[in-house]
């Protein structure tokens, strides 16, 4: 395989990707990647795409504005509406991409992502697949499976980067992942290790984001969108997840026309490693074969 470093342009910045691209003779189904809560592509994404490569499928993974090496000022800035335009153009570019199967272009998100995941599904044209895994659709949901004493504090944070931002040029930040109690978005008991185990040890990757998100996240429920997706879409739920309940989405996914749920008894953070993971794009590569299936 080979992975090609690119530029997606995107609202007047530059979104930092890779390309992968399998040993094919014929372009192969795209599918367009980026990761959840203030991660980058670095934390774990290149496995993922290593594993569908190897399959046959080419792979577009990217980093949002203001994160890893994308560009956007100020740096760590998670916006809903901005990270769903970033998807969009994200898929726009693979629409173009004359190296893959542009009529094949499948979005695939995790955590936070694959609430993205689905609402770009059902609202960008052209999108031929769509995969979930763990994901995020629920905003009152996650908000209330917060620790009371860590909202209280994200809240507070949350307020005072709010107020202070028409004067700072560097926002006020919180933690993404903390112990129980802390100042941090997810503190549930395997929150911060779960974290830890998917960044790289070669690169240094900062662990927080602007605080003003704390108000944006209540109010996001890109699990509505589920009734709107008309494509094949795989969700994969993990039934013990403390970060993104599953409650909320496996009501949603029975809400798709042309869905697939797989629901594992795991954690949130477990399916990117280990025994898990293999599982996991197991049951990917194999809905990617019956969907997608590659010829030639």
């Amino acid at each position: 395989m080979k992975r090609l470093d690119i530029t997606i342009p995107s609202e007047g910045e530059q979104l930092a990707a890779w390309l992968y691209l399998p040993e094919s003779t014929k372009p192969a189904p795209v599918i367009v990647m980026a990761h959840g809560l203030g991660a980058v592509r670095t934390m774990r994404l290149d496995a993922f795409a290593e594993k569908y490569c190897e399959q046959g499928y080419a792979c577009l993974v990217f980093d949002y504005r203001f994160f890893g090496d994308s560009s956007g000022e100020p740096r760590q800035l998670l916006n809903v509406k901005k990270q769903l335009e970033d998807w969009a153009n994200a898929v726009k570019f693979a629409q173009q991409e004359k190296r893959v199967d542009t009529s094949k272009v499948i979005v695939w998100g995790s955590s936070f992502s694959g609430g993205h995941a689905l609402a770009t599904a059902a609202s960008v044209p052209g999108i031929a697949g769509s995969m979930s895994q763990c994901p995020f659709t629920n905003g009152l949901a996650s908000t209330l499976a917060l620790n009371p004493i860590s909202s209280i504090k994200v809240s507070t944070l949350g307020f005072f980067d709010i107020i202070t931002s028409p004067f700072k040029k560097t926002p006020i930040m919180v933690d993404l992942a903390g112990k129980p109690g802390s100042a941090a978005l997810m503190c549930a008991h395997d929150a911060l290790t779960g974290y830890e185990a998917i960044k790289p040890s070669n690169h240094r990757i900062p662990g927080y984001v602007a605080a003003r998100f704390a108000y944006d996240i209540i109010r996001y429920f890109p699990g509505q969108s589920a009734a709107k997706v008309t494509c094949p879409a795989l969700i994969i739920a993990c039934l013990k997840d403390t970060v993104a309940p599953v409650k909320p989405t496996l009501k949603y996914a029975k809400q798709l026309a042309q869905g697939k749920l797989v629901e594992f008894d795991t954690g949130h953070f477990d399916i990117y490693v280990g025994e898990w993971f293999e599982q996991t794009v197991a049951v990917q590569i194999a809905w990617l074969k019956q969907h997608f299936p590659i010829k030639g």
